[in-house]
């Protein structure tokens, strides 16, 4: 059942299936998120868990022995257990099972919560090794806004603005969805994106490393939203050629190197959970008017 936050200023509404949000509205009703249009991408915020992107041919190695896994995990395919529920905050819990250790052999405890402050919400996702061995882990969030968000501004007015000056390039994404070998020139100039459907041309802009620490979204005149990622080493941003939709994604994992094939805790970007240890990753959003 569909869960809903409100606090007057957001409503925010989160399904249970991969604990994923599916609306932010403000106080008047404005939809900021994708209308999920099948002909472009059904998603509206996956979070990604244990791996971020692809595999190399969606296989992985542990200890010489192979598993398969496909795009950024499997635990948006998952159905959640709420554990807590107030008006303002919702979290929910997916422990590892027969199914999850055919493809993951590996014992977990994974939460996530989302919670409401004012015009800012806040997600958070965190992985608890529950078992007697390291567990490798990503974690990424994956939400789409609305492009161009819902006041009267057009979608060619819509933009990006960073917190810091970029590295001057991106990773570029091989055609199975691994990073290939070659950078490609970084599209930011001046701390700011321009948006545009040929910037998605070849995929999703990824940057890797990425040294802002926030990325504020919206016609420049206009309501905006301020993605919050401070402590994400990597961010993705990405929609598909004319689609109402923008991602922007932060990740502390990253897809495989074209080719690779060593053992997972030798994949860039995963993180080694100790037993009895935790990995948390957060981020958030808040509507700037």
């Amino acid at each position: 059942m569909t869960v809903t936050l409100s606090n007057g200023t957001l409503t925010v509404a989160v399904e249970p299936l991969g604990a994923e949000l599916h609306s932010i509205k403000d106080a008047t009703g404005h939809e900021l998120m994708t209308n999920a249009d099948p002909a472009f991408w059904t998603g509206h915020a996956p979070i990604l868990f244990p791996i971020i992107g692809a595999v190399q041919d969606d296989r992985y190695h542990v200890d010489g022995e192979v598993f398969h896994m496909a795009k950024h995990g499997f635990a948006r395919r998952r159905k959640f257990a709420k554990v807590a529920h107030s008006d303002t905050s919702v979290r929910f819990e997916l422990v590892d099972d027969a199914e999850t250790r055919k493809v993951y052999p590996f014992a977990f405890m994974l939460h996530v919560e989302h919670r409401l402050d004012g015009a800012t919400l806040h997600s958070e996702v965190t992985v608890t090794n529950t078992g007697d061995r390291d567990l490798p882990a990503s974690i990424g969030f994956h939400p789409a806004f609305a492009w161009p968000l819902p006041y009267g501004r057009p979608r060619a007015e819509h933009r990006m603005v960073f917190s810091d000056a970029e590295v001057g390039t991106v990773a570029a994404i091989a055609d199975n969805g691994t990073i290939a070998p070659e950078r490609r020139p970084d599209p930011v100039v001046d701390r700011v994106l321009t948006l545009t459907d040929a910037l998605f041309a070849r995929d999703a802009l990824v940057f890797d490393p990425v040294r802002s620490t926030w990325v504020r979204y919206g016609a420049e005149d206009g309501p905006q939203l301020r993605v919050d990622f401070s402590g994400m080493p990597k961010l993705g941003i990405w929609t598909k050629p004319g689609a109402s939709f923008v991602c922007i994604e932060p990740w502390d994992g990253i897809a495989d190197p074209e080719g690779f094939a060593g053992d997972i805790f030798d994949k860039p970007g995963i993180h080694r959970v100790a037993p009895g240890q935790s990995h948390r990753a957060a981020m958030s959003v808040t509507l700037e008017d």
